[in-house]
């Protein structure tokens, strides 16, 4: 498949560095806060009392309410300084968590995460935006890569800690870890971050509600705004009942499965960065593809998967973390192509409220496919990587037409 031509690999500057160090910090607390639900199934469904049905919509609750607020402020991504933008937002993502942090109740645990999911969808889209504005593509596989990190580094740092955490005080204390980091996170962006206007020069005379129709009617937005929906099913599939399956199908314990998540995290580390650079270095789309073709093959084993020992879990899950990471740094970086810089955060938001409502959908068939046996244990999880593998082909195809039509455009440009 072809990519984009590659220019050779150019040095970040200090500030460049900055820019994606707080991002990746910043991109820490949101991912942790998301996958911090995954491993506390094991916790919260007793806990609470829950059916995965119901720890389905914990999870696509905050899914849900994160596309609402994109598509909300996607027609006005593009007439502010995104880091006041981003400011609004992610102090509104920490107060949600600390609401989360005090929830007494599965209704107000419910709750908490629809308020938090209204500020915390706009901070990953804005983000982005961010990124596409201040790196040229010949950089972004990197960045990316550099910002997968923070996945790699909230398995490593935070899920094991917040396990420790929950294990020893609660499910309510990981939250309240999670606030603590994001005031500080906070607090670096506004001293040091710098306003980030270059786009406001393209002058838009459109109404907010005229720019988010102009967005989303362009043919070329809606090709990657269909592969962004089949993108993130995976995850939302299948993260949310990872933990449970370990411990209930797979005979890992509550205190072996921060190793699970320890390990691959680890490896994803120095994974992350590689991958991006080869994503710069040899193109974006073969990357994908390699990605795509690894998360395949271990979806397929480990959905099937029974009794066996603790190595081979952690094994597996790292060969398909790998996989998983090179998709989503190389799509990532592919797709940041398409939109011009006057539509940028109108299409970053869009793309980002796809993203979380089709992962809200995602996650609650999840919840309608697997089914708890009195003894805790999953079934038909086999299926449902079934599910997860078919939506993987799917976007195997629209990514390539995607990369085409990229190629396309950069020729024209050429002539």
């Amino acid at each position: 498949m072809s990519s984009l031509p590659n220019e050779p690999l150019a040095r970040f500057t200090p500030y460049q560095k900055f820019v994606v160090a707080v991002l990746a910090f910043l991109q820490f607390t949101v991912i942790l806060d998301f996958m911090i639900l995954s491993p506390l199934g094991a916790i919260l469904m007793p806990t609470l009392n829950i059916s995965p049905s119901q720890f389905g919509l914990v999870v696509s609750g905050y899914a849900f309410s994160a596309g609402a607020s994109g598509l909300m402020a996607a027609g006005f991504a593009d007439r502010f300084d995104r880091k006041k933008i981003l400011m609004f937002f992610y102090t509104g993502f920490i107060l949600g968590t600390l609401f989360c942090g005090l929830a007494p109740s599965y209704e107000y645990l419910l709750a908490a995460r629809i308020i938090t999911g209204l500020f915390g969808g706009v901070v990953g889209s804005t983000s982005f935006a961010i990124i596409t504005d201040l790196f040229p593509f010949a950089m972004r596989g990197r960045v990316m890569g550099i910002i997968q990190t923070s996945f790699s580094a909230s398995q490593v740092l935070g899920l094991p800690f917040s396990l420790y955490l929950a294990n020893n005080w609660g499910w309510h204390a990981p939250f309240i870890l999670i606030v603590l980091i994001g005031v500080m996170a906070g607090l670096l962006i506004g001293m040091r971050l710098q306003p980030i206007r270059e786009h406001l020069q393209f002058e838009n005379k459109k109404n907010p509600f005229a720019h988010l129709i102009g967005t989303v009617s362009q043919k070329q937005y809606l090709q990657g705004f269909a592969t962004t929906a089949l993108l993130s099913t995976g995850g939302f599939m299948l993260m949310p009942f990872a933990s449970a399956f370990n411990v209930n199908n797979l005979g890992v314990s509550l205190e072996e499965l921060p190793l699970i998540y320890m390990v691959t995290g680890m490896v994803s580390i120095f994974t992350g960065p590689l991958v991006g650079r080869l994503s710069d270095r040899i193109g974006k789309m073969p990357i994908f593809m390699l990605g795509s073709g690894l998360t395949i093959i271990t979806l397929a084993i480990y959905t099937r998967l029974s009794m066996v020992p603790l190595w081979e879990v952690i094994a597996i899950n790292t060969v398909m973390w790998i996989g998983v990471s090179g998709r989503m740094i190389s799509s990532q970086a592919l797709m940041s192509a398409l939109p011009k810089p006057q539509d940028r955060g109108a299409y970053m938001a869009v793309s980002s409220s796809i993203q979380q409502i089709s992962g809200g959908l995602a996650a609650v068939l999840a919840g309608l496919i697997v089914v708890a046996q009195p003894s805790g244990k999953l079934d038909h999880f086999d299926r449902l990587g079934d599910v997860i593998i078919l939506s993987t082909v799917i976007t195997m195809v629209l990514m390539s037409l995607i990369s085409k039509l990229l190629t396309r455009a950069s020729l024209q440009q050429q002539t």
